[in-house]
């Protein structure tokens, strides 16, 4: 009953975009929809941005440019896949039909490039997009149980400089020899892993590092690759529907986000499985997996144990051989939904042209894109 929940949610909007909204604008517009300009007429209907935006009251002077059709301009930014701004403006106003979806009547009324970079920052202040992402997720999600969460990370690249990693701390001297009886050795400094065990999820966030810097990581063809930016990492249901993401510097490792992720996503769905790859082989993201009552599935890394390697290849070749596969590999092949996930913001939502600058304006960015793929996935749904 609780699949046909979201079901009947998605329906519910499907039925009102379909039958309702879009042929009232092709007769208010006077032209027939694109596929393209559909498609951003549905992603507006689950975003409601208007929710999130109050209209700009009359006050004394000039007014402000309308932040609704500005926010709906960079949903279309992410919709059509546009590299920059300048390029989302001079769509604008050559195309009359989605200059008047997001607002504005005539071409003069678009506003210039730094408005649009003004509102930019305001959103990216605000975290809008983030908080539109949530309330989507939330109000579709209510009452559906999430099957499995596949968690794993994307390399984002920028276009800035490096921030100089901090000096590490001095390690404090101590006398050489055997310390004297009685004397108390100072604990080692818990790692971040370990205290993210007893810390709040704000706090947790904040205590990831999130500046530009050089990550690297080895591809499928077992190659090293590096890159300039940042890593986002995302925790994607069944279906292919983002459900959080969590940015951090290039060279944060996987495991260090995986217990805030889970933590944020347990907030937003109810789920079963979380299946990692064997980045997140540790064993406190194991025990906060099942403290929240999920069941991790998460590969094994031979790395940790000499020998093993080679042992997890001989046990799968005789699994080959006897065509047996166990219920743990099944569920595991799910995680290919983390790979779909990384490749269509990539490739159609703007993953490929971040050309802010900070952490906040690239998650904003990013998050224009994930919102438009999360609604677009939904109505896959239905559709």
């Amino acid at each position: 009953m609780r699949a046909l929940s979201l079901l009947q949610t998605l329906s519910a909007y499907w039925i009102h975009i379909q039958g309702e909204l879009l042929p009232g604008l092709d007769e208010a517009l006077d032209c027939k929809l694109s596929p393209r300009h559909q498609q951003f007429v549905s992603v507006l209907g689950f975003a409601r941005v208007e929710t999130l935006l109050i209209a700009c009251l009359e006050v004394p002077g000039r007014p402000p440019c309308e932040r609704t059709a500005l926010a709906r301009a960079f949903i279309a930014k992410a919709v059509f896949n546009l590299p920059t701004t300048r390029v989302l403006i001079d769509m604008l106003a050559a195309d009359r039909t989605l200059r008047r979806l997001c607002g504005w009547q005539r071409a003069g009324a678009v506003p210039s490039e730094a408005t649009f970079s003004r509102a930019f920052s305001e959103f990216a202040a605000s975290a809008l997009p983030q908080r539109l992402h949530q309330a989507l997720i939330k109000h579709t999600h209510a009452d559906r149980l999430v099957g499995h969460i596949s968690r794993d990370s994307t390399a984002i690249e920028a276009r800035e400089k490096p921030a100089k990693p901090p000096p590490p701390p001095a390690a404090p001297k101590r006398k050489r020899g055997r310390p004297p009886r009685g004397s108390v050795t100072p604990p080692k400094p818990q790692r971040r892993i370990e205290r993210q065990r007893t810390m709040s999820l704000q706090a947790m966030l904040e205590d990831l590092p999130r500046h530009c810097d050089v990550g690297t990581k080895r591809n499928a063809r077992g190659h090293q690759v590096s890159w300039i930016g940042y890593k986002l990492h995302i925790d994607s249901a069944d279906g292919g529907i983002p459900i959080s993401c969590v940015l951090t510097a290039a060279s944060v490792h996987d495991s260090q986000a995986a217990i805030p992720l889970a933590t944020m996503t347990a907030e937003r769905v109810t789920s079963l499985y979380d299946l990692m790859d064997s980045a997140y082989d540790v064993a406190e993201i194991k025990d906060h997996s099942r403290s929240l009552g999920h069941v991790p599935i998460i590969d094994i890394n031979p790395r940790v144990t000499p020998g093993l390697k080679q042992a997890l290849a001989d046990e799968e070749k005789r699994q080959r051989l006897v065509g047996h596969t166990t219920a743990e590999q099944r569920r595991y092949a799910e995680r290919s939904t983390a790979e779909r996930v990384n490749s269509a913001l990539k490739d159609n939502h703007g993953g490929r042209t971040v050309r802010v600058r900070g952490a906040a304006k690239v998650m904003c960015h990013l998050m224009f894109g994930m919102l438009t793929l999360t609604a677009l996935q939904l109505l896959r749904f239905v559709t």
